[in-house]
């Protein structure tokens, strides 16, 4: 049985893409795209952890009933 693997990456592989970044973005770019990747993941995770509370269901079901009662 034959299995797909997308990311398995060897060290040869990170260091290609890495030089290419470099090339392509320069090297005061990168900071500047991780620190904005950074942030919109902290922002993903802040979201699904707010998803999560049980306070956060009553609030959504309750505001949907009172609105589609009027």
């Amino acid at each position: 049985m034959e299995t797909l693997t997308i990311l398995a990456l060897s060290w040869q592989h990170i260091l290609i893409v890495a030089i290419l970044l470099v090339l392509l973005f320069g090297g005061k770019k990168i900071p500047e795209l991780m620190r904005g990747v950074g942030s919109g993941i902290k922002e993903f995770k802040d979201a699904v952890k707010e998803e999560d509370k049980p306070g956060s269901e009553n609030k959504n079901s309750s505001t949907h009933n009172n609105s589609s009662s009027n």
